[in-house]
């Protein structure tokens, strides 16, 4: 037995077939969307600690009062001569907070492209970030001088050298190694 379709019109035919090429076209857009958290930048500047470091230049921005002004000057001065024979510039700075920041690395990075640290030719600069009430440490280099002291390095100096300083509460002991062993591995 044959069963036959009785016959359609060509306009209804026409619209069920629009119709069926209307939802296979459907996409789910609710499923490829990706949901985009809005970062929000901090504005450096706005900070008046950080203003005045940049207008002076500071190598050594001890916020947190981590160290006796005769550490504060040991410290400079090994960094301050080395950028002199170098041209390589590090700045070391401690605070008792990364608000608004959950990162302290993104924090290092952004305060070494605030201050400029390193030459805008080379890229050569380094910053280390020390929150001692947070527990937390960051290293953030500039393009060039991340060519040599890769991210790996940074860490294996904090996690080697720095961090068993500070376990023994020997924080400016730490610094000054940390900064020692880096000035060595970058040269």
């Amino acid at each position: 037995m044959l069963y036959t379709i009785p016959e359609m019109k060509i306009g209804t035919k026409i619209l069920i077939l629009l119709l069926t090429l209307n939802l296979l076209s459907c996409k789910g857009t609710a499923q490829e969307t990706d949901v985009k958290q809005p970062t929000t930048e901090f504005d450096l500047s706005t900070v008046e600690k950080f203003r005045e470091s940049k207008i002076k230049g500071q190598i050594i921005n001890d916020y947190d009062s981590i160290f006796s002004p005769s550490q504060r000057k040991k410290l400079s001065d090994i960094i301050y001569d080395y950028n002199i024979e170098t041209t390589k510039q590090i700045v070391v700075v401690t605070i008792d907070s990364i608000n608004p920041y959950s990162d302290i690395q993104k924090m290092a990075t952004d305060l070494g492209k605030y201050w400029g640290v390193g030459t805008a030719e080379k890229d050569n600069g380094l910053i280390i970030l020390l929150c001692k009430p947070c527990r937390k440490i960051g290293i953030a280099t500039g393009t060039g001088t991340e060519l040599i002291l890769t991210n790996e390095i940074c860490k294996e100096v904090i996690d080697q050298t720095i961090i068993p300083e500070f376990k023994a509460g020997n924080f400016y002991d730490g610094i000054k190694n940390g900064v020692t062993e880096l000035i060595a591995k970058w040269k």
